[in-house]
C-alpha cells in the first residue's frame, strides 16, 4: 500500500480519537476558520471524501458529483451549506463514524491502486500518489481548526512532509492563480522536522531562503496562521512574496489570517 495511504489513515485516526474529547457544545461552537463548527469540519472532510470515492470510480461517476457541486456553488452555496444540506440530520456521533469508514476504505483503495493511475478532479487529473497527499493535506489542515478551538498543541510527527511537499509543487501555482506573475525560481527551504531530520528542496542559498520548523512552515502553506506568527527565518522579495500568500489547497485565491488571528 502507498505509504501516503497509511499517512491518511493514521491521521484521520488520530483525529477522530481527538474528536472524542470535545463535548455536546463544542460542536457547535465557531472555529477561526469561516466561522466553521467542529461539526462543518468534519462534514466537509465527508463530503470530499465522498467525492474523492466518486473520482476512483472513474470519470462518468465523478462527473455527475462535479456537476452538481458546481452547480451548487454557481447558485451561491458554500461548503459549509452544501455539507449541512448533505449530512444535517446527523448527530456528531453518527458523522464521525460514517467519516472515518468512508476515509479508511477510500484511503485503502487509494493505497492499492496502480501508482502510475490518473483520476479525475476539479481542474488537471492528479496521479494517485498526488491525489492521496492533497487528502492527507486537506485533513491535516482543517483538523488544525478544531484544536486552535480548544487551544490544544497538537502532536506533530513525520507525516507532515505530505504536507510540506504539496506546498513545495503549489510555489508557482500560488503566484498564478492569483494572475500574478511567478517573481523567480523557488527560494531554498530548509526545514527541521518534529523527529530532528532535516528536510530540504532546491539548491542552497542565503540570498533566498526559509528556514524553521517544518510544522510552522506547514501551516503557513496551508494558511492555518500567518506567517508573522511562525518561527520561520524568510530571507529574499521571492521567499517573502511567496510566504504572504502561499496556497497549497484548489480553489481561488484566500488570504491567510492577518497576524494574531490565529495561534
Amino acid at each position: 500500500m502507498l505509504q501516503e495511504s497509511l499517512d491518511l489513515i493514521a491521521e484521520v485516526e488520530e483525529f477522530h480519537d481527538f474528536l472524542q474529547t470535545l463535548d455536546e457544545e463544542d460542536w457547535q461552537r465557531p472555529t477561526g476558520f469561516m466561522n466553521w463548527t467542529p461539526w462543518d469540519v468534519v462534514a466537509h472532510l465527508h463530503f470530499f471524501d465522498l467525492v474523492s470515492q466518486a473520482a476512483l470510480a472513474g470519470e462518468e461517476v465523478f462527473g455527475e458529483r462535479r456537476d452538481s457541486l458546481i452547480g451548487s456553488i454557481t447558485k451561491g452555496e458554500t461548503n459549509a451549506q452544501i455539507a449541512r444540506r448533505e449530512f444535517g440530520d446527523l448527530s456528531p456521533t453518527e458523522l464521525m463514524k460514517r467519516w472515518l469508514q468512508t476515509c479508511r476504505s477510500m484511503a485503502k483503495e487509494l493505497g492499492e491502486s496502480n501508482a502510475k493511475r490518473r483520476l479525475p478532479w476539479f481542474g488537471p487529473d492528479m496521479g494517485v500518489r498526488m491525489f492521496t497527499t492533497a487528502r492527507y493535506m486537506e485533513t491535516w489542515a482543517h483538523s488544525q481548526e478544531v484544536y486552535d478551538l480548544k487551544g490544544v498543541k497538537r502532536q506533530y510527527n513525520d507525516r507532515i512532509k505530505n504536507v510540506a511537499a504539496i506546498g513545495m509543487r503549489t510555489f508557482g501555482w500560488t503566484f498564478i492563480n492569483r494572475g500574478l506573475e511567478v517573481p523567480g525560481p523557488p527560494p531554498y527551504v530548509r526545514l527541521i522536522a518534529p523527529s530532528g531530520e532535516v528536510w530540504e528542496w532546491n539548491d542552497p542559498s542565503d540570498e533566498e531562503c526559509i528556514r524553521g520548523s517544518a510544522a510552522d512552515f506547514c501551516h503557513v502553506v496551508t494558511q492555518g496562521r500567518n506567517v508573522e506568527d511562525t518561527g520561520l527565518e524568510v530571507v529574499g522579495d521571492v521567499s517573502n512574496q511567496w510566504m504572504a500568500i502561499a496556497q497549497c489547497f484548489a480553489g481561488g485565491p484566500v488570504d491567510p489570517p492577518k497576524s494574531g488571528e490565529r495561534k
